[in-house]
């Protein structure tokens, strides 16, 4: 019969532990800890405090940063959580000095960083740029969609939450009504009932306070869009898994080894329009780590389709910018995409395809046809001109696939918009042709390589796949937050690879 060393659960331990020996070089709690205690200057959280006469002493802000880009890094963003490892996590203890903050203590210094979250990240980048991670030469922008803190149950237009406010009213009062009959029967009530009717009679209670003292909130063109009681400053966003109630964190990467130059959240999904924003974010933080006051001149920037549009090609030259963001077309035209083809010979044609007869102020359309003048039309805040076909001309055109969309329109005349530009120049036209040349398309081909692995770093390397803040101010902490902890790591793995024997 086999034998077994004997054990005692019940027996007490004594450890003799060296705290500083648990931040092993070479991880990334080591390269967090020397960053933050001898690197990154944290004097600005100094006057936040005003406990140097009176008041009790505070837990110093140094440690709560460690805390917070640590349990980041591992994908921890509950600020209960972060509390808990601090008293039963080695590695945690040392790197919080062996001190254990409440969790209120945690997530009020996470969510009250608005004015020092943009300093800590530019001090983040300028040891990124000492170690020499940062080209400056080719930028990739781009979006990330995360859920928000907030149910999409709760969300819509006031028409739509009213309705929603009399359905759970009516719930109500049948659950009254069924309460009443119970009492004359003498039949006890459920405490499962009773909470739910409680429940119920809240949610109303705070929809109909929402109607009461919110308007419907504008989309781009003025159309009414959703508005969220939990969280109103976030979205109904469409992302890879389906509609989300979240934030867009967008994020600018340096191409050299993917560092992270600007990060701002916005709760919309129509991140084209910060475009302008986000390179004013660039410029100044390649201006502190250059030194120069055009720094983003002779430079490139790469971007998706959804950054595709007059106004954001024109803010890339005013900065000497060469913007590579090609417009919605352009898969369709490459049919060296696998996207490309699969939908080869499905191109719709584009003002590209029509010729303009000045002496009319008309267009004659690849079959020969002509668009008259109709009107002058406003879309997007852009001003154009619409100009339409006979429906005669268009019955039985060969060319109908390439000028309607399928059982998308019920129209059988075409229709053409020509946008009229503010600017002497029409840098749309210029890009639709130079994005299908060879040397854009490798070009813009980097753009997958820099900036994705970014966002596949962030949400499923340190599984940080949501936002936990509500507001857009602190939902932009916890972005930045997310894009600092993914440069310390980059910063990590260049001191790895630089003292490796």
């Amino acid at each position: 019969m086999a034998k077994y060393k004997e054990s005692e659960k019940g027996q007490g331990l004594f450890l003799a532990v060296n705290l500083n020996e648990q931040l092993l070089f070479g991880t990334y709690e080591h390269t967090l800890n020397k960053l933050i205690d001898k690197k990154i200057d944290l004097s600005i959280f100094d006057k936040k405090y005003k406990n140097d006469l009176t008041g009790a002493l505070a837990i110093n802000p140094k440690i709560l940063l460690k805390i917070t880009l640590y349990c980041y890094s591992l994908g921890v963003i509950s600020s209960r959580k972060m509390a808990k490892m601090c008293e039963n996590n080695i590695v945690l203890k040392a790197l919080a000095e062996d001190t254990e903050p409440h969790y209120t203590t945690i997530s009020n210094f996470i969510s009250g960083m608005s004015g020092e979250i943009e300093k800590v990240f530019s001090e983040v980048l300028m040891i990124c740029n000492e170690m020499k991670l940062i080209r400056g030469k080719m930028f990739a922008i781009d979006g990330c969609r995360l859920p928000s803190n907030a149910s999409k149950e709760m969300s819509g237009t006031k028409e739509e939450l009213s309705e929603k406010y009399e359905k759970i009213k009516k719930v109500c009062r049948e659950i009254v009504k069924k309460h009443r009959n119970n009492d004359r029967i003498g039949k006890v009530e459920k405490e499962s009932e009773k909470r739910k009717l409680k429940k119920l009679e809240k949610r109303a209670d705070k929809i109909l306070e929402f109607i009461e003292t919110h308007e419907d909130r504008k989309g781009a063109r003025g159309e009414k869009i959703k508005s969220n009681i939990t969280d109103n400053e976030s979205a109904k966003i469409k992302g890879p898994h389906g509609v989300i109630q979240g934030y867009n964190g967008i994020a600018v990467a340096d191409d050299k080894n993917q560092v992270i130059v600007a990060a701002n959240a916005y709760g919309t999904v129509a991140e084209g329009k910060y475009f302008k924003e986000m390179l004013e974010g660039t410029e100044k933080n390649m201006r502190k780590l250059q030194g120069k006051e055009n720094p983003l001149e002779g430079k490139i920037i790469l971007g998706d389709n959804a950054y595709f549009s007059e106004d954001n090609l024109q803010e890339a030259k005013k900065k000497g910018l060469e913007a590579i963001i090609p417009d919605e077309q352009f898969r369709n035209r490459d049919e060296k995409m696998k996207e490309g083809k699969r939908r080869k010979g499905k191109e719709r044609f584009d003002a590209r395809h029509f010729i303009y007869i000045e002496k009319d102020n008309s267009y004659k359309c690849p079959n020969g046809k002509i668009l008259s003048f109709r009107s002058r039309v406003k879309l997007n805040s852009n001003e154009g001109n619409k100009y339409e076909s006979k429906a005669t001309d268009c019955a039985g055109c060969p060319y109908a696939e390439k000028c309607f969309q399928p059982g998308k329109s019920k129209k059988k005349y075409r229709t053409l918009y020509i946008p009229i530009s503010r600017y002497e120049e029409n840098l749309s036209q210029k890009m639709r042709e130079k994005i299908d040349k060879p040397k854009y398309k490798k070009l813009y081909s980097n753009r997958l390589k820099i900036i994705e692995p970014v966002f596949a770093n962030i949400t499923y390397c340190k599984g940080i796949t949501r936002f936990t803040l509500r507001s857009q101010r602190k939902v932009k902490i916890q972005w930045m937050l997310y894009c600092i902890v993914h440069n310390i790591g980059k910063y990590n793995k260049a001191e790895r690879k630089k003292y490796a024997v």
